[in-house]
């Protein structure tokens, strides 16, 4: 089975619309195996998803694919290489953010290059921890600068709110693509900022759409959980359900999902995803995978196409929710909050 969705995101660039997500790598989902990781690599990119997401910030992962690339070329050529699109993310640390300057910028991203093996990053996603800190437009304009050079070909963001991504555009830098969390838990892009982005031109590409595993067939059914989780993901999205309505909203959702996803012989998780990729403005969603295992059902995503009584099935439980509200990433910025108590902030080598 392959996956053969693409999107073309400016001309001569075109991406899968299944992007291979790279955080489980780095290490906060348990211990990785780096001799394995190309193997798993491999397999996806041969699948159809050729498109890779990492960043800066993700301990070990723009090396494992840069890794991956040299063997990709040592082993197939030029012509497989060429095939593959990496993601990756310039994410200054919290610290800097008070007196970063070009030097700092132009510094992480020959530093990708130099991980990723490339001669030229694919497309960077600029994120911005505390909007009081008002060096943000200034950061992207040397993102356009180095992009001028042909260090980037298409700059872009993640996690930016409507108000801030028109900001940027007026300073000059339209942003190609937007990362943001999306869901049927977290349909906080809906609204203003896809408007924004449908008028700017600039694509959505969406990580969380399963929730960090919560929008999956093994949680059907489950009780709430009361002890504490080991990773951060599980506790983010923990967090979410709690925001969209609760436990038991949340498995009203998973037992409307799984009664269409019996209908189309595929799993919670395809329908989950199928959802969030027929949203407006949506190019591709990011399913994160520490190894290829589940693979195959992440390919059976091309085969779902909801029906109307599919998408009225669903919207009968998101008639119900609750929130989350308020722009995109608000709670998580909030470092005093819940939400953004559990955000490491300081993690890309903080030039000091």
């Amino acid at each position: 089975m392959t996956f053969t969705e693409r999107f073309e995101l400016a001309p001569g660039y075109t991406i899968s619309r299944v992007i291979r997500g790279g955080w489980q790598l780095a290490g906060d989902h348990g211990a990785v195996d780096p001799a394995a990781v190309t193997a798993d690599l491999a397999a996806f990119h041969d699948a159809g998803v050729t498109t890779f997401d990492c960043a800066d910030i993700y301990t070990g992962v723009e090396e494992m694919i840069g890794d991956f690339r040299a063997a990709m070329l040592d082993r197939r050529g030029a012509e497989a290489l060429a095939q593959l699109r990496v993601h990756t993310k310039y994410v200054p640390d919290l610290d800097i953010l008070p007196r970063l300057n070009g030097a700092d910028v132009r510094r992480i991203i020959d530093r990708s290059l130099q991980r990723l093996r490339m001669d030229r990053l694919d497309l960077v996603q600029f994120h911005w921890w505390d909007y009081d800190q008002p060096r943000y437009v200034e950061a992207a304009r040397h993102l356009a600068d180095l992009q001028a050079e042909g260090k980037i070909r298409l700059v872009s963001g993640t996690n930016f709110d409507a108000a801030h991504v028109e900001e940027i555009a007026a300073a000059g830098v339209t942003f190609a693509t937007l990362q943001v969390q999306y869901s049927l838990l977290d349909a906080r892009p809906a609204g203003a900022l896809a408007d924004t982005c449908a008028r700017l031109g600039t694509r959505l590409l969406c990580y969380g759409s399963l929730a960090g595993g919560f929008l999956g067939d093994r949680w059907l059914g489950r009780p709430e959980p009361t002890e504490a989780f080991a990773n951060r993901s599980l506790t983010k999205y923990r967090l979410i359900i709690e925001e969209f309505g609760g436990w038991d909203l949340f498995q009203d959702m998973l037992a409307a999902l799984r009664r269409i996803a019996d209908r189309h012989g595929a799993s919670i998780a395809n329908i989950a995803s199928r959802h969030v990729l027929d949203q407006p403005h949506v190019a591709g969603v990011i399913v994160g995978a520490s190894h290829a295992g589940h693979l195959p059902d992440t390919l059976r995503i091309g085969d779902v196409r909801l029906t109307l009584e599919d998408r009225a099935e669903i919207d009968a439980v998101l008639a119900r929710r609750r929130g989350p509200g308020g722009e995109v990433y608000a709670l998580e910025r909030d470092r005093d909050g819940r939400h953004g108590s559990i955000m490491k902030y300081n993690l890309g080598d903080v030039v000091r």
